[in-house]
């Protein structure tokens, strides 16, 4: 273990928790009340537009991803990892404050989306920011383990989300749609400042000061780390997009869009149920992934990646024949054998998959690009399509699942295309 490895682990899984905490509490409301309260006057394509602003968070990820990374690659993992802290923060106390669409009307949502824009710049960075430097300070045989423990925060964060929604939910639908919606975005306040304080104490990369001191020795010129990326290592962000599609569109059916879906009319499961149901699943996300980890340091990332892929291409339909059940049971056992099982595998090998596509001078960038584009594309747009294909289906669930299925199809397909362990220390 090198020194200050411990600390800057911690650092990394503590910020991401917190800021994917913020992140996670949108997507829940999104499902929940972000309709209602400010696209009150679009009647029945109230919960697509709710979908359409979740997206565009998504949609400013690469931008944050890319402008952040530079900054990580160029100037030190320390100041942008501080960076993705300030701007998540500011967001999401400022969804909290923001008056509805009965309060000031079609202001309501044009300021939501400019909220949503600053959150997604700040979380396009902050989990490749987290990956890269928790990857940086691992020895090699332990860097698919350490990196799980960053993956596993997101899950931990969706929990704490999902949690305070619940609570809030508790109050009865009548207060959380008056008052209560605010106070989980407010609360991230406190844990803003909290993560302000673990940051600010973080050591900057051995492994990126090392290729500074290298480069300098070899009398080169510090380069542009996003033009050095694109013209030497495009095809491994092309892989790297290709090898995450599939754990990102199932993530987010699993913690957003399952949450819409069960509490429509069409499948009558109520808002508590629901909630406990995307809890639960997370909680076994969160104790699997570093078994994913594990298995990633013992069979090799790009096998693990590939097989958790592949178990969610067969799962596809069955999962999505299970949430339209309306059994709360079986809803919450099909979402924890998601988390637990597909998504340990796809998010306990991703960090050390993705680290050792791209050398030290352009990981940040590299990882950035890959995860945030895919984002952008995939991840943030899946809630959408997939309610847009049911809805085009009649209410059947079947384009949905093909869609799903097809996106962890690519996902297999892009580790087989990729070079694994190229840059592993």
């Amino acid at each position: 273990m090198r020194p200050g490895a411990g600390r800057a682990l911690f650092a990394a899984v503590a910020g991401t928790l917190i800021e994917w905490y913020d992140y996670a509490l949108y997507g829940t409301a999104a499902g929940l009340i972000i309709g209602p309260l400010f696209f009150a006057g679009m009647d029945s394509g109230a919960s697509l537009a709710a979908f359409a602003t979740f997206a565009v968070g998504f949609v400013a990820r690469p931008l944050g991803g890319v402008l952040v990374g530079h900054l990580g690659d160029r100037y030190g993992r320390r100041p942008a990892m501080l960076l993705t802290v300030i701007l998540m923060g500011v967001a999401t106390v400022g969804i909290g404050l923001l008056p509805t669409y009965a309060a000031i009307g079609v202001a309501a949502p044009v300021f939501l989306v400019l909220l949503r824009l600053l959150q997604g710049m700040g979380a396009g960075a902050e989990l490749a920011g987290a990956m890269t430097l928790v990857a940086e300070f691992a020895p090699p045989r332990r860097r698919g383990l350490m990196t799980s423990l960053v993956l596993a925060a997101p899950p931990a964060g969706i929990v704490l989300a999902t949690g305070a929604f619940l609570w809030a939910a508790s109050l009865g639908d009548q207060v959380l749609l008056d008052w209560a919606w605010r106070l989980p975005f407010l609360a991230s306040a406190v844990l803003f400042a909290l993560a302000i304080f673990i940051r600010v104490k973080l050591e900057e990369s051995p492994e990126y000061l090392a290729a500074l001191h290298a480069a300098k020795e070899r009398g080169e010129r510090r380069r542009v780390p996003v033009v050095a990326l694109v013209r030497e290592h495009w095809r491994a962000v092309v892989v790297g997009f290709f090898a995450i599609t599939g754990h990102n569109a199932l993530n987010y059916i699993l913690a957003v869009f399952s949450l819409s879906f069960m509490t429509s009319p069409a499948v009558g499961m109520d808002r508590g149920s629901a909630l406990t149901a995307v809890i639960i699943g997370s909680v076994c996300g969160v104790l699997a992934t570093p078994l994913g980890g594990l298995a990633a340091d013992r069979f090799g990332a790009h096998k693990v990646l590939a097989f958790g892929s592949l178990l969610g291409a067969v799962g596809a339909f069955p999962l999505f024949s299970v949430l339209s059940s309306g059994s709360a049971m079986a809803a919450t056992a099909a979402i924890s054998v998601g988390y637990g099982v597909v998504i340990a595998c796809t998010s306990g090998s991703q960090g050390a998959y993705l680290a050792g596509l791209f050398p030290a001078a352009e990981r940040f960038s590299g990882i950035a690009l890959a995860r945030e584009a895919n984002g952008a594309i995939v991840a943030g747009f899946t809630p959408l399509i997939a309610a847009t294909l049911i809805t085009a289906a009649g209410g059947q669930t079947w384009a949905a699942a093909l869609f799903l299925m097809a996106c962890c199809v690519i996902s297999v397909v892009g580790v087989l295309l990729g070079k694994p362990g190229r840059y592993t220390s």
